[in-house]
């Protein structure tokens, strides 16, 4: 069994998500000792963002362009993806979009089918994702049409064929005295219940 840990947050030690993450492998690592590990820190080692080059796999950016296929090969390979993803003005880090921008490939992870319709090639993974938003955006919530965070990933990720999705919310973390502890600790409390691999 193999676990792809991804994290995005650009606030190392203070990062709500990442905490979270953290806590979401160390549970799924207990349920099983010999499950492997590979971890990517967009912060620490950011992909590059996808350009014109790229795609024209220039010279210029041969390098780039090889560890974003070591992302993608990362991706294919995991039975399980532990992505720890910060709500940033609305929506997910950018260096997590560089990331998305490299496993949402056409041939790979997605194909298209009669009439266009698109026919995902990565299913049957589970993934398990780490938010962490400062405020308040859940369904019932007056911003809630500003949260593109859940949705987005619920979008990329069913588009390239994974409906094993699950999402641990810490909420409101930045939005008052206490609520930061509180949201951390209702996350931690979900993380040590998931269900194992």
């Amino acid at each position: 069994m193999k676990l792809l840990h991804v994290d995005a947050s650009i606030t190392g030690e203070n990062s709500v998500s990442r905490t979270v993450s953290a806590a979401i492998v160390a549970r799924l690592r207990t349920a099983d000792p010999v499950i492997e590990v590979v971890r990517r820190d967009l912060d620490a080692a950011p992909l590059a963002h996808l350009s014109g080059a790229h795609l024209a796999a220039s010279p210029s950016v041969a390098a780039e362009n090889a560890e974003a296929a070591r992302a993608l090969e990362e991706f294919l390979a995991a039975d399980i993806v532990v992505v720890g993803a910060p709500m940033y003005n609305f929506a997910v880090p950018s260096q997590l979009k560089a990331w998305i921008d490299r496993i949402l490939v056409a041939g790979k992870t997605f194909r298209y089918g009669e009439g266009g319709t698109p026919i995902g090639l990565a299913g049957g993974k589970r993934v398990i994702v780490a938010v962490s938003r400062g405020g308040f955006y859940g369904a019932d919530t007056p911003m809630a049409s500003f949260e593109h965070v859940e949705s987005y990933l619920r979008a990329a990720f069913g588009f390239i064929g994974v409906t094993d999705l699950e999402f641990l919310i810490a909420e409101g973390v930045l939005a008052g005295p206490g609520l930061r502890e509180k949201a951390l600790e209702a996350a931690l409390g979900q993380a040590a219940a998931l269900k194992a691999a």
